[in-house]
């Protein structure tokens, strides 16, 4: 099987075209017209996944963040992304990534996350002007209120996370929840203006905490774990399609937060 009719199995749940301005999903290194013997999927690549590639013999790399964010001058080692580029053109690695198109859709990274959560209702929170359909973030209801101290100890148990960053808690229970996987502040006056009691995100900075002013409890949950479902999404879609086909998950932790 080519690595184009892989990647088109993703893009039939997650179009290129519902990608933000900034990202570069798709194909980063590598040729779509080649030929693959397995896929490894994970949330960022890094060098020790390009390793864990070779040596199970996996030549196509399926991640969520792309490698590639701008453009190269040049690949002579100098970071990260220089190294990981190199290794993989050396070794015939196809390197792809669905990124701001998979959290933009319907059964995407943020329909799931509030799936898994229980939500229901679940709606876009602020659609595409190109695909009304899609769009960042998602807003939904749980079934009955959740005292806010029971909801943030189930939050730390679902994400797997020892801490959450929140701010003060502006009421007793929450109920309408907004959720955006990876960096969403700037989704944080959409939120409220869906009426939501609970913003879930990532990446706050300290001032934003200030801005809510009261008006929801916004909550870190942390970047990679709001995003690593995107691995039982990939894994999901892609075994049903291809249910005889070499699809493994990283066995290594790209996240480089560390709690303590």
């Amino acid at each position: 099987m080519q690595a184009k009719d892989i990647a088109l199995i993703i893009e039939e749940l997650a179009p290129l075209k519902c990608q933000e301005d900034y990202d570069n999903a798709g194909f980063s290194v590598g040729l779509p017209s080649s030929e693959v013997k397995g896929v490894l999927l994970c949330v960022d690549v890094t060098e020790e996944i390009i390793d864990e590639a070779i040596t199970v013999s996996t030549n196509m790399i399926i991640s969520h963040h792309p490698v590639i964010f701008s453009g190269l001058k040049h690949i002579i080692g100098d970071n990260y992304v220089e190294r990981i580029v190199a290794k993989a053109l050396k070794h015939d690695l196809i390197l792809y990534a669905a990124h701001t198109n998979l959290d933009n859709v319907p059964y995407g990274v943020n329909w799931t996350i509030a799936q898994q959560l229980g939500l229901q209702n679940i709606q876009i929170l602020t659609p595409l002007n190109s695909d009304p359909q899609a769009g960042t973030g998602v807003v939904g209801n749980l079934p009955v209120p959740m005292h806010v101290e029971h909801w943030l100890a189930l939050l730390k148990q679902h994400f797997t996370i020892p801490h959450l960053r929140h701010n003060r808690l502006p009421k007793p229970e929450v109920r309408r929840i907004a959720i955006c996987g990876g960096s969403g502040a700037f989704l944080i006056d959409a939120a409220v203006a869906a009426g939501a009691d609970c913003f879930i995100s990532a990446d706050f900075k300290y001032h934003n905490f200030f801005d809510v002013d009261g008006r929801l409890l916004i909550v870190d949950a942390g970047h990679y774990e709001t995003e690593k479902c995107v691995l039982s999404i990939f894994f999901d879609l892609l075994t049903k399609k291809m249910p005889n086909f070499a699809v493994r998950i990283t066995g290594k932790i790209s996240n480089p937060v560390i709690y303590c």
